[in-house]
């Protein structure tokens, strides 16, 4: 199994799409659906690789990618999404940051 490339909370760019969004989740492969993946993932990006689930710059929603169609997002600035509070306490040099416990 391949090794993350991002972590949660790094902001990113979708390569494909050409939005910024910030990783809230990560999987070592993909784990969705397969009617999804058919549906969806058009690229077909490989499924034994990592994917993320990523909060989207300027929307509500949230969208899973696969690591390839990602690169880190050089912008430094934070991502508007509804959500981030959820998530997320702060925000500090591109990097989402939380103080809170996790399991």
């Amino acid at each position: 199994m391949k090794q993350a490339k991002f972590s949660i909370g790094q902001c990113v760019y979708h390569k494909l799409f050409a939005y910024r969004g910030v990783i809230i989740d990560a999987d070592p492969v993909f784990l969705g659906p397969d009617d999804w993946y058919e549906a969806v993932a058009k690229s077909r990006p490989p499924r034994d690789e990592p994917w993320y689930h990523v909060l989207v710059h300027d929307a509500s929603n949230e969208t899973y990618v696969a690591e390839r169609n990602l690169s880190g997002d050089t912008s430094n600035e934070p991502v508007d999404h509804p959500l981030i509070g959820e998530f997320f306490d702060g925000f500090d040099q591109g990097m989402y940051h939380s103080d809170r416990q996790t399991n």
